[in-house]
């Protein structure tokens, strides 16, 4: 005779299957809510830290910022160079103590230069962590888990940041400018935890190739700055991943500059997106197993960009609750761009970047990624909130043209790859094999 399921396994097993499957992916989705979790809880409140605790005016924030992102940028290929020849662990723990520090000195900060020097070193070890971070979790993982182990990650990240952002919220509801200027202090304090936990962490290869002497070594064959698939691969990737400016800055101005809606929905939007981005990574990401998975992602991620676009400006013309509705649509949809093109990138790194040189990779990733993206706040901004319904189709377009060029450019670099990269003891599980 058959048997029922108990009431609430399903909801149980959904539930475990939001538990990484393993020891080393649940230390290192801990460790990325470790960090989410101090970073978001400054975030959060920092436009009050900065405009009423330093004192700065919003446009001198802005300008502390942008001179931060451009440091930023030039620190991003020299870091990967030093995570090489240092060891990704290593690296990543060094740099997140440094990052320690930079949240403590916050506290004593009174002027705009003060504010830039802090924020100017902060940018030199944040390039240097994320590299180092992102190295070492491509190395240390066995080729088949890379991908679903990198969603995990993603989830822990945004769970993170949630939590990060409760904690914030609370300290802003004290109404308190002293709770507020200490506040840096409860983020150091979780990095400090997260440096720790860092160090608990196994070694990579690299790390042990590192400890044995083998850094001293120059790695062979030409380096990513010789790599044509890669930098142009990155900087299409990077304007996909202009997704995020859509979703932070054109649609909330658009909502509240040419709708109806109520603003109160924007919690509801950034709500919807931490949601979705928490429960949904590791299901959709579960599809990526080769590069033609990869390159498929990508299509889906435009198809989901461009259906955003289209819903977006039709709000223009609507009233009421239908505004609300596909307001709310627009954003869900965007997400979803966000979700496929997220699972695609991780299969890139995993299998473009030469082994031997994963720092170094990363770097360039981030110079050319940055050139593919930093445009777009102005871009996209001007072309929705002045053009108008052209604009979203301009912007749509320009996801298609990049969408468009990502086959050519990984096929060049997957056959740099093929030419130049050293074998991978476990590269061999899983094929990346590409269309012809």
């Amino acid at each position: 005779m058959s048997t029922l399921p108990p009431v609430g396994s399903g909801l149980s097993g959904t539930l475990r299957r939001l538990v990484p499957p393993t020891p080393l992916s649940r230390k290192l989705a801990v460790q990325s809510m470790l960090f989410s979790t101090g970073d978001g809880a400054f975030t959060t409140g920092s436009a009050v830290f900065l405009t009423q605790v330093v004192g700065m005016s919003a446009g001198k924030v802005g300008l502390a910022i942008t001179i931060a992102g451009v440091a930023e940028f030039f620190f991003a290929y020299p870091a990967g160079r030093i995570v090489d020849k240092l060891g990704p662990k290593r690296v990543w723990a060094v740099s997140t103590l440094f990052r320690v520090g930079c949240f403590c000195a916050l506290p004593f900060v009174g002027s705009f230069w003060e504010y830039v020097a802090v924020a100017v070193v902060f940018a030199a070890f944040d390039s240097a962590g994320g590299s180092a971070h992102h190295a070492y979790v491509l190395d240390v993982l066995p080729t088949k888990e890379r991908v679903e182990t990198q969603a995990y990650m993603y989830s822990s990240l945004n769970v993170g940041f949630t939590l990060g952002a409760i904690i914030g919220g609370i300290a802003l509801a004290f109404d308190s400018l002293t709770v507020i200027r200490w506040t840096p202090l409860f983020a150091a304090a979780l990095l400090l935890a997260n440096a720790y936990w860092i160090t608990r962490l196994p070694a990579a290869p690299h790390d042990l190739r590192v400890a044995s002497g083998e850094r001293r070594v120059k790695p062979v064959g030409p380096g990513p700055m010789r790599n044509p698939g890669w930098m142009l691969t990155t900087f299409f990737m990077g304007t996909l991943w202009t997704n995020q400016v859509l979703l932070n800055i054109v649609i909330p101005l658009w909502l509240v500059e040419a709708t109806d809606a109520p603003h109160v929905l924007l919690a509801w939007l950034f709500g919807t997106n931490t949601v979705l981005c928490i429960f949904l990574p590791a299901y959709t990401s579960r599809g990526v197993r080769t590069l033609t998975d990869a390159l498929r992602y990508v299509w889906i991620s435009s198809a989901f960009f461009v259906v955003s676009c289209v819903i977006t400006m039709i709000t223009h013309s609507t009233v009421g609750l239908i505004t609300v509705l596909l307001v709310w649509l627009g954003h869900v949809t965007v997400t979803g761009a966000e979700l496929a093109v997220s699972g695609a990138t991780w299969s890139f790194q995993a299998e473009l970047m030469d082994p031997a040189r994963r720092g170094e990779y990363q770097g360039v990733q981030e110079l050319f990624s940055a050139l593919g993206s930093r445009w777009a706040p102005a871009l996209y901004t001007f072309l929705a909130l002045e053009w108008g319904a052209e604009g979203w189709l301009v912007i749509a377009g320009v996801i298609v043209a990049a969408t468009i060029c990502m086959g050519p450019s990984v096929r060049l670099a997957h056959g740099f790859a093929d030419r130049h990269f050293p074998a991978e003891p476990e590269a061999a599980e899983v094929s990346p094999g590409l269309p012809g």
